[in-house]
């Protein structure tokens, strides 16, 4: 087992990608069950390759581009037994120049939840963790997981929750029975207050709830943005405008690959009126200063 330290060049990097979900496994093994992966690649619109870590990190390589990888553990919520994030971790030690890995543990196994979390944090090196309170089946503001949290922030790692809607159950009968009020993301409200140093990420344009993120994010400056799940074009014009002004260093260039490529994110972004001085930021300086990566840090 090899423990995860980067060796990142910043200086030839053009971008990091922070959600860029790893799907399969070296053995063909999905993350999720086939019906969920099938609709969201049909509300994506998409029905491309879900390539293994190694091939995003060529993927990635190739764009000179750096990238935050990840599964998602919802075992008990689907019951379907994850890809290990110590697998990832050790992908992303193989392939250190370019990747950034992010555990996942399911919430709903309390104490062992918090168990798995600091020995992927110690013995495996990532970097943040990734949550999905709507696919885990969690109320992230239940004071129940806030040992989870205290354990992430005394470690200084991320905390990456997606907010707003999903593609997974999308068009499903009762969408799977997934509840979407769950990835609210003024619930990160309750989190980001009572873990006042733990940095907090909320993936994706929260729609419907945008006003809502920005509102968190503008108050509590423990919490970040990305803008990964939707093509630039389609952004909330109240979120251009945040990110161009207030939130502008908090806020943090995603694609959601491989539903979302960064060549189709790059390419819309172009329509989208934020200014230049805050692009550098977005792409990757912002990402920079949150991973603790080099000097800029």
């Amino acid at each position: 087992m090899t423990r995860y330290e980067a060796a990142i060049d910043l200086d030839t990097i053009t971008a990091i990608d922070m959600h860029v979900h790893i799907e399969i496994d070296a053995h063909g093994h999905s993350s999720l069950p086939d019906d969920l992966s099938e609709a969201a690649s049909k509300y994506f619109a998409t029905d491309g390759p879900r390539p293994d870590l190694d091939s995003v990190a060529n993927y990635y390589r190739e764009r000179r581009m750096a990238a935050v990888v990840f599964t998602i553990d919802a075992t008990t919520s689907l019951g379907q037994e994850p890809i290990p994030s110590e697998d990832i971790a050790e992908g992303a030690a193989r392939n250190n120049d370019v990747l950034i890995p992010f555990g996942s543990v399911d919430p709903l196994r309390g104490a062992d939840a918090v168990t798995h979390a600091r020995r992927l944090i110690e013995d495996h090196g990532v970097r943040g963790f990734k949550f999905h309170p709507t696919v885990q089946n969690f109320d992230p503001s239940d004071a129940v997981h806030f040992p989870l949290y205290e354990v992430l922030q005394q470690a200084g790692v991320v905390a990456l929750f997606h907010t707003g809607q999903t593609g997974i159950g999308a068009g499903m009968p009762g969408g799977r029975g997934l509840r979407l009020g769950l990835s609210n993301p003024m619930l990160l409200d309750v989190v980001a207050a009572e873990h006042p140093e733990l940095q907090i990420i909320m993936a994706h344009p929260s729609v419907p709830w945008q006003d809502e993120a920005i509102s968190v994010a503008t108050h509590k400056h423990n919490t970040w943005i990305d803008l990964s799940g939707w093509s630039p074009k389609y952004f909330p014009a109240e979120l251009v405008r945040a990110a161009n002004s207030m939130l502008k260093r908090r806020v943090l260039f995603g694609s959601d690959f491989p539903m979302i490529t960064p060549d189709r994110w790059l390419r819309d972004v172009e329509q989208v009126a934020f200014k230049p001085e805050v692009l550098p930021g977005i792409m990757k300086d912002n990402a920079v200063r949150l991973l603790g990566l080099g000097a800029a840090a």
